[in-house]
């Protein structure tokens, strides 16, 4: 009898932390839907009195309704990224391209350690490339092409391990290509570099030479 009623509270206690975090995760979404504009009403299903965001359209959640995908490219959404998308802890898929999401990127996207894509391209971001992103040790393509960032390109994504393709084209981005993402081609993961119509300064070929790239785009003045 006592080992049942173990088993009961186990399952319970289970139960409870998946409410929680899904909580956590809708007031999350629903605080990021109060900021943007939504003129074609693509988060109409977003509702803030649901605790399950399993039936809200361009949202994926896996058997424990935890939300692994946001899917919202050319949603025609405007307005910024807020710092609560980083209690999005189980989420896999980011993609959000095509848009005008404005302002900075928050430092907490780099809670998300299950990330594996990021797409913000084609949005008007401005500011820095956070270095908190050097946590994305999942991550295995990041595109922040097209948008209006500035300040160097972060030591910290020498870290991502994981990285298959890193496209920064046409920002505003200083700087020099750090010696530590050049480090992601020794490991023969990453596949496309580009940094191209930037402002960034220096050659990166001559410390490429010798390795398996299929391409590291740069300007041609670098």
């Amino acid at each position: 009898m006592a080992s049942r009623v173990l088993v009961y509270c186990a399952f319970a206690l289970l139960a409870a932390v998946a409410s929680v975090n899904c909580n956590i995760e809708v007031d999350a979404l629903i605080a990021w839907k109060n900021k943007l504009a939504d003129p074609n009403n693509v988060l109409k299903s977003w509702d803030p009195n649901s605790a399950d965001p399993s039936n809200w359209t361009h949202v994926t959640v896996n058997d424990q309704k935890n939300v692994t995908r946001v899917d919202l490219g050319r949603a025609r959404l405007a307005g910024p990224l807020v710092p609560e998308l980083g209690n999005l802890t189980f989420l896999e898929y980011f993609v959000v391209f095509g848009n005008n999401i404005n302002g900075t990127i928050p430092s907490e996207i780099g809670h998300l350690k299950n990330l594996i894509r990021l797409e913000l391209q084609q949005n008007i971001l401005t500011g820095p490339i956070p270095d908190s992103f050097g946590n994305l040790t999942a991550l295995k393509f990041l595109d922040l092409s097209n948008n209006n960032l500035t300040a160097s390109i972060p030591v910290s994504l020498g870290q991502l391990a994981s990285l298959q393709t890193l496209n920064l084209n046409n920002n505003n981005l200083t700087g020099t290509l750090p010696i530590e993402v050049l480090g992601l081609v020794r490991l023969a993961v990453i596949r496309i570099i580009n940094v191209s119509n930037n402002k960034l300064d220096g050659s990166v070929h001559n410390s490429t030479s010798g390795f398996v790239v299929t391409s590291i785009v740069q300007d041609p003045k670098a």
